[in-house]
């Protein structure tokens, strides 16, 4: 049944939202914030905990609105990082305050702004007569900013095992960068993260005839990593990278040659490859550099966090792109860019894109957004809903 009232303000939303600490993997009440807002808009509310695979449980919520299709999914997380030291902060980061036309508050840009957003833009549609065409939804987890395994994924399983369909999904992730809603990302990289162990033989340093220095082993080994670029990118896609991000010994003396060594890099693939060929090049880089001769050896282990995807412009990148022209007067460039996110499950059940906030404070001390970005958001969201009504 469909519902007009009441109508629902983002910012009020927003901060509701924020004061529920729901750091990763914690609901903390804002899953309950959130179905009752949904229930009063008339929507049908489904709280989905899981907690398989020796996993800590995350509760999740599949809302949705109408019965017939297509449709339009709204995806997000109200999960957050962890705020650090509170004292860094100027204000109490989940106290929701407003200070100079800006709401401050861990997870106001990355995401509950933009779910505030949403939610809102959908009450407003609602309250003055439009009617979705088929049905809306928003699927929600508190796991996005942590392992990801009992959150989206497994709730679009559960989708479909209830023979529910998605036709197409929004992600609120923050992808603004200089303007809001500069960027809409119509893909996402790779991840995937890799620890290089080297073992060599342990001695004196004042003989080293009788060792095999594992660092000088290891230091050729990163060198032929990064003096090789993987690729050039292409249309959609800037260059692949690879970054080290540690370089560990434990060696606690100056005349000892350590017997291992170990470092850990991530690379960041784009579409030209997939995660199986990103480790082809890394050991053929490896095997090529490693001094076999004395006895080195080297373990490579390696964890994929996602495989890059592209959604091609479209449909749904095209309504999405009218909608914010409309608001902003400015078409928002397709890009790629940044980490991963769900979209990254999404994309095998439907076609997806991603619009939310400016991307400057996530994660960062004093989390903030501008109230006007509020506003103008859940104008572009609105936008979208009339659009795809009409379309």
């Amino acid at each position: 049944m469909l519902m007009a009232a009441p109508k629902i303000e983002t910012l009020e939303l927003a901060q509701a939202l924020i004061r529920c600490p729901s750091v990763t993997p914690a609901e903390a009440g804002s899953l309950d914030v959130l179905s009752e807002a949904l229930e009063g808009l008339g929507f049908t509310c489904h709280r989905l905990p899981f907690a398989e695979d020796n996993s800590a449980e995350v509760d999740n919520l599949y809302a949705r609105l109408g019965e017939s299709g297509p449709n339009l999914c709204f995806a997000g997380h109200t999960d957050v990082v962890p705020v650090g030291d509170p004292g860094d902060w100027s204000v109490d980061p989940f106290a929701a305050e407003v200070r100079d036309g800006r709401l401050y508050g861990r997870g106001a840009v990355d995401m509950k702004g933009s779910i505030a957003a949403f939610v809102a833009a959908v009450s407003g549609f609602l309250a003055e007569g439009g009617k979705p065409k088929g049905s809306l939804s928003l699927l929600i987890t508190c796991d996005e900013e942590g392992e990801a395994i009992n959150g989206t994924r497994k709730v679009l399983r559960w989708l479909g095992e209830q023979g529910e369909t998605l036709d197409s999904c929004l992600v609120g992730e923050p992808t603004s960068n200089e303007a809001l809603a500069d960027m809409v990302k119509i893909g996402r990289r790779g991840s995937l993260n890799a620890r290089l162990s080297v073992c060599g033989t342990q001695g004196h340093t004042a003989y080293p005839h009788l060792a095999d220095n594992p660092l000088h082993h290891l230091t050729r080994m990163l060198d032929a990593l990064i003096g090789e670029a993987l690729d050039g990118g292409n249309a959609h896609f800037p260059p692949s990278s690879l970054q080290i991000t540690s370089v560990d010994v434990g060696n606690a003396t100056t005349n000892v040659i350590p017997a291992a060594a170990e470092a850990r890099f991530n690379v960041r693939f784009n579409n030209l490859y997939d995660s199986a060929a990103v480790e082809r090049w890394i050991r053929e880089r490896l095997d090529r550099a490693l001094d076999a001769s004395r006895g080195a050896a080297y373990d490579l282990k390696i964890r994929v966090s996602g495989e890059s995807f592209l959604c091609p412009p479209g449909p749904w990148s095209d309504l999405v792109s009218a909608a914010v022209e409309e608001i902003t007067g400015k078409p928002p460039e397709l890009g790629t860019s940044g980490g991963t996110s769900d979209a990254r499950f999404i994309k095998d059940h439907c076609t997806v894109a991603e619009l939310g906030l400016m991307n400057a404070t996530a994660h960062k001390v004093d989390e903030n957004v501008s109230l006007e970005d509020l506003a103008a958001l859940t104008a572009i969201y609105r936008s979208l809903l009339e659009r795809h009504a009409t379309g």
